[in-house]
């Protein structure tokens, strides 16, 4: 382990020409897949129905992803390294937070409807930083005169996967939060009965796109009883036609049980802000955020920093290393189930009814694709001379650069169905931002292998 993240020694130097192959070769082999998995379930072929794709996701969500983040980062994290990997996960809040602010620039030049406002904000915001990353890292490493050297997949692979709790973490608040509708374009019809869109979209799973299970299957199931509803509107703002019984009301089972004291109540009254923003951190579904993948970065964790069961588990000496060896074969799918479920999604078009404008998609994919990964290299080159980054390593400085060139996040399209709002927006967006993205991945995997090697 001592030399395995060890500096790369290069002889010789690399031609722009041989820079541009080692960007372009990558993304053709994704793009062959990817172009498979289309025409195979295009509707006119139908040789990979649409039920097998569901099957396809499920598959990688549960089974194969996770086995990929444990055999991998379970063997290369230790303590040691978790003090050296610090920015990545700090990386994912700064691209994050960049996004947020070209989100605002976005509506303030596009203006798109009043309604998709926070929608334009948050998928200009949240990219996708774990499974096209992995996808990108598997194709670049793919042959030996890769230009990364040695432990090119492990490393890649670690990096990406040490980040994925945050990612989980900004789904299931900012983004589940920034997702919640708009409380003027929903109506009430009585009290105690849900808010409910005007405008509503079939449930019927024949009329639901592709990448609403495509990143994330199940995620409908984890629907709570204010999902689809205004809430946060509902408790900062004050509603006439809304009862206070409207309100989930955290307090009531246990002042109904015990006796009320008015003057201790009193001089221990809950400041109304602090209670309303109580009710909403409690409201938030953080406990959907044990997931299988998340699940997997836990036990690798857990597994790399005891040296007793990591040594067990890996190693040519290891008792158990037929298991890592077992999962380190199941793990091998990722890639290509990825892009062939990405094709399966491509095939099914732009929704058609998407009300969010051609200006504003430009506008979006334009603020994610192609100004966000120049000022994420300001960011990363800013790190590296402040000796934020690890010494030496570029697949270190690929991964974090990985993080502001992909594109929106599938699982935008998943958290968009699970609160009923922009289902047809995200659809339509994902299809064309995954196309304009094998221009700017071209243009930028080139740009980063002349910064990073």
């Amino acid at each position: 382990m001592g030399d395995y993240f060890s500096v790369i020694d290069r002889s010789g130097v690399r031609s722009s020409s041989e820079d541009l192959l080692s960007a372009i070769t990558p993304l053709m082999k994704l793009l062959s897949l990817t172009a498979i998995g289309l025409l195979l379930s295009h509707p006119k072929v139908q040789m990979i129905p649409r039920a097998t794709l569901r099957l396809l996701s499920k598959l990688v969500f549960a089974l194969f992803l996770p086995c990929l983040i444990f055999t991998h980062l379970g063997e290369s994290i230790t303590l040691q390294n978790i003090a050296k990997w610090w920015f990545i996960p700090v990386n994912v809040l700064i691209s994050t937070g960049i996004g947020c602010l070209l989100g605002f620039l976005v509506v303030i030049l596009c203006r798109p409807p009043p309604r998709l406002m926070r929608f334009t904000v948050i998928s200009t915001a949240f990219g996708n930083t774990g499974n096209l990353p992995l996808a990108i890292v598997g194709s670049v490493c793919h042959t030996a005169d890769n230009p990364f050297g040695q432990h090119c997949h492990s490393r890649g692979v670690s990096y990406v996967s040490f980040c994925q709790w945050v990612s989980v973490i900004l789904a299931y608040t900012l983004v589940y939060h920034m997702m919640e509708p708009p409380l003027e374009f929903y109506e009430i019809v009585e009290e105690g009965t849900e808010i409910e869109e005007l405008e509503q979209i079939s449930d019927n799973d024949a009329s639901k796109p592709l990448l609403i299970e495509a990143e994330w299957p199940g995620i409908e199931e984890k629907e709570t009883e204010h999902c689809k509803a205004p809430f946060i509107a509902r408790i900062f703002k004050s509603i006439s036609n809304v009862s206070q019984s409207t309100f989930p009301d955290l307090d009531h089972s246990r002042e109904s049980s015990t006796p009320t004291y008015p003057e201790s109540i009193r001089c221990l009254a809950e400041p109304r802000v602090v209670r309303k923003i109580r009710i909403v951190a409690v409201q938030t579904p953080l406990k959907h955020i044990l997931q299988p993948p998340t699940i997997a970065s836990l036990l690798a964790i857990i597994v790399g920093l005891v040296p007793q069961i990591r040594a067990s588990f890996f190693g040519p000496d290891a008792p158990l290393s037929f298991i890592s060896d077992s999962l380190e074969i199941l793990a091998a799918a990722v890639v290509p189930f990825v892009m062939l479920m990405l094709g399966g999604m491509l095939a099914e078009g732009p929704h058609e009814l998407s009300t969010l404008g051609l200006r504003t998609t430009i506008g979006i994919s334009v603020a994610r694709l192609f100004v966000l990964p120049i000022l994420g290299i300001g960011i990363v080159v800013s790190a590296d001379k402040l000796n934020f980054l690890v010494d030496g390593d570029p697949m270190y400085k690929f991964v974090l650069l990985l993080q502001y060139t992909t594109p929106t996040a599938i699982l935008l399209g998943a958290i968009a169905s699970l609160r009923g709002y922009a289902v047809r927006e995200a659809s339509a967006l994902l299809f064309w931002e995954h196309i304009f993205a094998l221009l700017s991945l071209s243009l930028y995997l080139f740009v980063y292998f002349k910064i990073v090697i």
